[in-house]
Order: structure tokens, then sequence, then C-alpha cells
């Protein structure tokens, strides 16, 4: 049986694809295993799928001043070693490395051991983790077309990325049935990425009375981030996160409001979602999800409003607007969509 082993972690758009692609790989006859963190948030996730998973040491490689940043290449080396033992282990035919610091040294241990490795780049410029990574690369995929020049030309293919077959099962009144909500007023679903947004969340609860006399609003928040006082407000539920019942959420919402990282936006595009895209500001990533967000805004899929300038107005114009040139925003989609292959 051929056996490949997938990785990649450190925040949820670094595992979704890869589970995006394990009905393929099955349908195709891999074994299929998965090397990530001990605790991160990718072996909770992948673990759901019943995928064998293997646990490594990991550090963080951060572009700021932190006390871990000295005691984290001590363990980025463990980790090398740990994935070279479980590589030997296994014997895979073939890497997939989605990115996210953990998969650093399952890639070089790999190309120690003359496995060929695959990494795919979601954002618009590699991050750090795959910057390291391409060396050791067979090929690299990548979503968006502006990515290839950033790429070594006999590396570099464009393939999009791999969207979860199960976002397209989403039944409408079933999302609205679990929330509570009617079918005679819009919904407008807000995501503020696996673990939140503390500006996003303080924005929408403060101008929630606003909100809800036009619309219906379901809110993920991020892990800890429930405010209990909100609870039994009509037209509004929160969740920290949510799962299997994502697609009817979607399937219900109107409108989402969201940020930018390059699955979630890819996501949305392959939906057919109007959608006012919030990305995470410089100061507190490299830039990315502007990149991502700046190109959708450019090529007509969404409504750019950068978090330096996000307010009660802001937001509300936003909203405005949207919803009044809905079907030109969803015309747009809809020819890219039946001009592309995206994966499903």
């Amino acid at each position: 049986m051929k056996r490949i082993v997938l990785t990649g972690g450190g925040t949820a758009g670094h595992v979704t694809p890869c589970i995006a692609l394990l009905p393929a790989l099955t349908k195709e006859g891999y074994d299929i295993q998965y090397i990530g963190s001990y605790n991160g948030i990718e072996r909770k996730l992948i673990e759901e799928y019943h995928i064998p998973y293997h646990g490594i040491s990991s550090g963080k490689l951060r572009r700021y001043f932190d006390i871990k940043n000295f005691s984290d290449p001590f363990n980025v080396i463990k980790g090398y070693f740990e994935a070279r033992k479980i590589l030997k282990q296994l014997q895979p035919d073939i890497i997939f490395s989605k990115g996210g610091f953990v998969s650093v040294p399952v890639v070089l241990a790999a190309k120690k051991l003359k496995i060929p490795v695959i990494v795919h780049e979601s954002d618009m410029t590699p991050g750090l983790a795959n910057k390291l990574a391409i060396p050791a690369a067979k090929k690299v995929c990548a979503n968006f077309p502006e990515t290839i020049k950033y790429l070594p030309p006999e590396k570099a293919v464009l393939t999009g990325t791999p969207i979860r077959k199960e976002l397209f099962s989403g039944n409408r009144i079933h999302g609205l049935d679990i929330c509570g909500f009617s079918a005679n007023k819009p919904v407008i679903l807000i995501i503020g990425g696996s673990s939140g947004s503390k500006a996003i969340n303080e924005i929408i609860r403060g101008m929630l009375p606003t909100l809800i006399r036009d619309y219906q609003i379901i809110h993920l928040c991020g892990k800890g981030n429930l405010d209990a006082k909100l609870n039994g407000v009509d037209d509004y539920v929160q969740f920290e996160y949510s799962k299997d019942e994502l697609s009817d959420l979607l399937a219900a919402a109107d409108l989402v409001i969201s940020r930018a990282g390059a699955n979630a936006i890819c996501e949305l595009l392959a939906l057919r979602k109007a959608n006012i895209l919030i990305p995470l500001p410089q100061g507190s990533s490299r830039g990315d999800q502007i990149l991502n967000a700046e190109s959708f805004e450019r090529q007509g899929y969404s409504y750019l409003l950068k978090e330096e300038d996000l307010s009660v107005s802001s937001l509300l114009k936003a909203i405005d607007t949207v919803m009044e040139d809905k079907s030109r925003y969803l015309a747009t989609m809809n020819k890219t969509i039946q001009s592309i292959q995206l994966f499903k």
C-alpha cells in the first residue's frame, strides 16, 4: 500500500487543507499518517478523522523578541531527530507539508532520508516555515497566481487550495434551526479565526443593538471568548467555534465577516459567499492576510476593511455596501468558479 505522511500545524489553516485531501487520498489507496506537534491544534483536528498521529517536539518561528526564542531552536533540533525516527519507521512514499513551524523538522528529516516532499503555500508570499522547507521540496503548490514569482520555477505548480468537501453539503434551514433564527431576516456570520479576534469581537458586541435591528448574527468568537451577558439576546448566537455545524451555518449566512486567512477566503469564494474581510494587521502578522484580502478585493470577490480603519461607522458602511452590491459580488464569483477548477 502507498503511504503518505501529512504534516503542518500551529493554526487550523495549516491543517484544514490536509483534511480536505483525506477523501481523495483514501480513494487513491493511500495509507495516511500525520506528524504534528505533541499538543497543537492539529492533534485534535486530525485525530477526529481517526488518522494515526505522531507527535514531535517543535518550536515557534517568531519575528519578534521572546525569551522562548532561546530555547525553541533546541526543540526544533529535538523535533528533527524525532521526525527522522518516525519516518524511518513509517517509510512513506511521499510527504505533503502544509507549513507551520512543526513542518520544518519533518521536511528536513525527509530530505535527509531522500523521501520526496510536496509543499503547499496558501498565502500570497511564502511564510518563514515554507521558506525553510522549499529547498528540500520536489514541488511547491501555490494558491495564488501572484505566488509563482516567489518560487523556484522548476518547482512551482499553481493548484489553488483544497476545499473541504463537507462544506458544500450545508443546509440553510438546518443552520437557521441550530441558531433559533427565522428565514425572514438576513443573517451575518462573523468568523474571527480559530483563536478569535479581540478587535472584531469587541466591535460586533459594541454595535450589537444596531445590528440586530436588521440582521440576525452568528458569532464565532474563538475559544474562551464567549460573553455570558449576551446569552439569550434575540437574533444573536455565539459559539467558540464550529466544526460539524459549520457548513450549515455558512449556508444560513447572507453575509460573512471574516479574517483573511488564505484557506478561509478560498472557502468563501468556493461557496459563493458575499463577504467583508478584516485581515490581521501588519503588527500582528507578517502581512500575508492583508495581501490575500487586497487580491480578493482587486478581483471583485470581497470588501476589504483594514483593522486600523475598523469602527462602528466603517463596518456599518461596509455591510450596507456589500448587501446593496451583493449580486455583483456573487456574479464575479460565479464567473470565476466556472472558469477554474477548485478542489472539492
